[in-house]
C-alpha cells in the first residue's frame, strides 16, 4: 500500500513540474464561481483572424484533481497552434488551492467547453471541430466532458453542448472503479464518474497514449476502455510507450517522448481532417531548443 502511495505521490509531483518555456497569446475569464475568477489561456496560429473558423483543441492539465496549472500543456498548445489549430490551456477548480472536490474539476471542464462554443466566432473557432485533450486527471476531465450526463454548473445553459468532436489523451486516469484511480475519492458516486463506465456508441473518436509501465491507468484496464470502444462501434487508438510510467510524456521526465506525443497526436489529428500535411516537429522542437 505505501509503495503504491508514493507511486501516486510521485506523479502528482512530476505533473506539478514546470513543463513548458511557451506563453499563451492571450487570457480570457470563462467563468466566475464562489469568487473565483478561472481562466483559458489561448494560442492562436499565425495571422489567425475571427473569420477563419479553425478547428480547436481545448487541454486539461494534470495533477490528481489536486493541483496542477495549465502551463503543463503550453507546449503542445503552441505546437498545435504552429501546425494552424487554436490551441486552448485550460485553469480549473483543484482541491489543494480551492478546496474543492473531483466533481468541481468535470464541471469546470464543461463549462470552459461550453464558453468555448458560445464564443467561437469571437475568436475564429468552428464550433463544430472542438477537441478535448489532457494528461492523466486532466485526460480524465477531457473524457469525462465527452462521455459523463451529470456534473453540470448549477445555472449553466446545458443546450450548449460541451461534448468535443474528438480526445486525445496522455495516460488518462479514464477508469474510477477499484482497478483503476481515485476510487476511495469517488466511490460515492464513482460509476457516474468514470468514463470508461459510460462509454455509448456516441462517445468521440479517442487517442490513448499510455507508457507499459504506468501504475495509475495500467495497459489492461486502456485496453478494456479500447475494446469497449470497438464494440460500441467507436474509433479508439491505443499507443504503447515500451517501460513508460505514469506522466512520461512530460518535458522534464522525457525529452524525447515528451515531442514523440506531440508528433503521435498530429497522425491522429491529421487523420481526422483537423490537421493538413506533414507533422512539423522537428522544426518546432529546433525553436524550443534554442
Amino acid at each position: 500500500m505505501m509503495n503504491n502511495f508514493k507511486v501516486i505521490v510521485l506523479a502528482l509531483f512530476i505533473s506539478l513540474g514546470a513543463f513548458a518555456n511557451q506563453e499563451p497569446d492571450k487570457k480570457v475569464i470563462y467563468k466566475k464561481v464562489n469568487g473565483v475568477q478561472l481562466s483559458l489561456n489561448f494560442f492562436f496560429p499565425k495571422k489567425h483572424k475571427k473569420k477563419h473558423e479553425a478547428p480547436t483543441i481545448v487541454f486539461f492539465h494534470g495533477g490528481g484533481w489536486k493541483g496542477g496549472g495549465p502551463s503543463h500543456f503550453y507546449n503542445q498548445c503552441a505546437y498545435l497552434a504552429s501546425r494552424g489549430m487554436v490551441a486552448i490551456s485550460v485553469q480549473y477548480r483543484t482541491e489543494n488551492v480551492y478546496k474543492t472536490t473531483p466533481k468541481e474539476c468535470v464541471k469546470d471542464g464543461k463549462s470552459a467547453m461550453r464558453w468555448i462554443r458560445s464564443h467561437a466566432s469571437e475568436y475564429g473557432i468552428n464550433p463544430n471541430k472542438v477537441v478535448a485533450g489532457g494528461g492523466s486527471a486532466g485526460g480524465h476531465v477531457a473524457a469525462a466532458i465527452a462521455t459523463l450526463e451529470g456534473f453540470n454548473e448549477e445555472g449553466e445553459d446545458t443546450s450548449i453542448s460541451c461534448i468535443p468532436q474528438a480526445l486525445v489523451l496522455f495516460n488518462p486516469v479514464a477508469n474510477n472503479s477499484k482497478e483503476g484511480y481515485g476510487y476511495n475519492r469517488v466511490k460515492a458516486y464513482w460509476e457516474a464518474f468514470s468514463p470508461a463506465h459510460n462509454l455509448t456508441e456516441n462517445t468521440p473518436p479517442t487517442l490513448i497514449m499510455l507508457g507499459t509501465k504506468d501504475k495509475l491507468f495500467k495497459v489492461s484496464v486502456a485496453k478494456q476502455y479500447q475494446q469497449k470502444m470497438k464494440e460500441l462501434g467507436n474509433r479508439c487508438d491505443l499507443i504503447l510507450y515500451e517501460d513508460q510510467d505514469h506522466a512520461f510524456f512530460n518535458i522534464d521526465k522525457d525529452k524525447e517522448l515528451h515531442f514523440q506525443t506531440m508528433k503521435d497526436a498530429d497522425v491522429f489529428l491529421t487523420s481526422l481532417g483537423y490537421l493538413k500535411g506533414s507533422s512539423t516537429i522537428s522544426k518546432f522542437r529546433k525553436r524550443i531548443d534554442e
